[in-house]
């Protein structure tokens, strides 16, 4: 399975962060795999947060593009 779709099926059920991402699917580079699924249509929000002076992003899906 490629890292977009775990990606995916883990946004389908829960946000993401890119330790997560990295600890779960081994994906350095989790905004990538996160614009290659609004390049498809998906709608995603990006949460922002700040935590000891570090900040990090959260995914969360919004809507899922319908398949066909």
């Amino acid at each position: 399975m490629s890292q977009t779709i775990a990606i995916f099926n883990h946004l389908a059920k829960a946000p993401i962060t890119a330790m997560e991402a990295l600890n779960k699917y081994q994906c350095f580079r989790l905004a990538a795999r996160i614009n290659d699924l609004r390049v498809q249509g998906h709608t995603i929000h990006t949460e922002w947060t700040v935590r000891n002076g570090k900040r990090y992003a959260t995914y969360h899906l919004i809507k899922s593009k319908p398949t066909e």
